[in-house]
């Protein structure tokens, strides 16, 4: 049930509140409407008959938003771009079924966007949309069919189907040491790039390594992708995820700094809430996910036991 017809203005007065609002006058509004000056004014004065509170302040031809005006009409500029996206969203769908996912930027674009093909393939009346999240947030307020999620199974409130687990490399430009690839005791010497959202990353490296090590300092960085790009520069030594390193080894642009892998704690999963059954896109997606056996590069993880058998592709159409 939405609102009473009187908490609902028109859009034309919330277009011109809003524009007025960003644009400072009621002349530049009418403007960029194609409306008359007299048009804006009388959509504005009918806009605070209705909401029953003084919006503007009016000193002869000036026009002058009021605290409470201003804070309205921001709202109003998130709600008409929500607004925008939901009609772009179905334009762009047309009559075929949507599913949206959340996605970590690297991880969405290196590993599973190629993969994807496959599933246009076998659904061709489905449509993939994909924007970028990096933490963990609530389904019932963002509009989100299902998520990819790194690390533990602590995100309350979701099913998890785990895609791949993650190994990391030490990784830097080719020309950027005089023998590589270096031993751990070598690179400590070596300006490290670090990630964010992985701390201790490098410490667990060299630890994993058989080398303590500890106050390791050097950039920082809040994406791989743009981390990557920092090594390839030549601004230090970095730890990408293998799905992204191995794209890189491939292209000639970075090369591994020291010998080997390491497995890390941590796994990608793809995430759907509990409350209520999936859509038909989304239930089709996880059945596509669970029978690609090859999905996950010869990692093996994907059929693994997805949050103690709460996953049955079988009850999920």
């Amino acid at each position: 049930m939405i609102a009473p017809r009187r908490f609902l203005p028109s859009i034309s007065s919330l277009l011109a509140l809003e524009a007025v609002e960003r644009l400072g006058t009621a002349t530049a509004a009418a403007e960029e409407l194609s409306l008359t000056h007299s048009a804006v004014s009388r959509q504005l004065r009918v806009l605070e008959e209705q909401i029953g509170v003084r919006l503007f302040i009016r000193s002869g031809k000036s026009l002058r938003l009021t605290p409470a005006g201003m804070a309205y009409a921001r709202s109003v500029r998130d709600l008409l771009n929500d607004l925008a996206r939901a009609s772009l969203k179905v334009r762009a769908s047309g009559s075929r079924a949507s599913l949206n996912l959340a996605v970590l930027p690297s991880f969405g674009m290196y590993w599973l966007s190629p993969r994807l093909r496959g599933f246009r393939q076998a659904h061709p009346d489905i449509l993939v949309n994909q924007s970028t999240r990096i933490r963990p947030f609530d389904f019932e307020r963002e509009d989100f069919d299902a998520a990819i999620h790194f690390g533990a199974q602590d995100w309350r409130g979701v099913q998890y189907l785990p895609l791949l687990k993650e190994r990391v490399i030490a990784v830097c430009a080719p020309g950027f040491a005089d023998e590589i690839p270096m031993p751990p005791q070598v690179l400590t010497g070596q300006p490290l790039l670090h990630l964010e959202s992985r701390p201790g990353a490098w410490e667990d490296w060299f630890k994993a390594h058989g080398h303590d090590a500890d106050r390791l300092r050097g950039m920082l960085f809040d994406q791989f992708t743009n981390m990557a790009e920092a090594a390839v520069s030549g601004a230090g030594v970095a730890l990408l995820p293998e799905f992204l390193a191995r794209r890189e080894f491939r292209r000639g642009r970075l090369v591994p700094a020291s010998s080997g892998y390491v497995d890390v704690e941590g796994t990608y999963y793809l995430v759907w809430p509990t409350n209520g059954p999936a859509s038909a896109a989304l239930s089709s997606f996880l059945v596509w996910l669970s029978g690609a056996g090859d999905l996950a590069a010869g990692v093996g993880e994907l059929r693994a036991d997805a949050d103690q058998g709460q996953f049955d592709p079988r009850r999920n159409v």
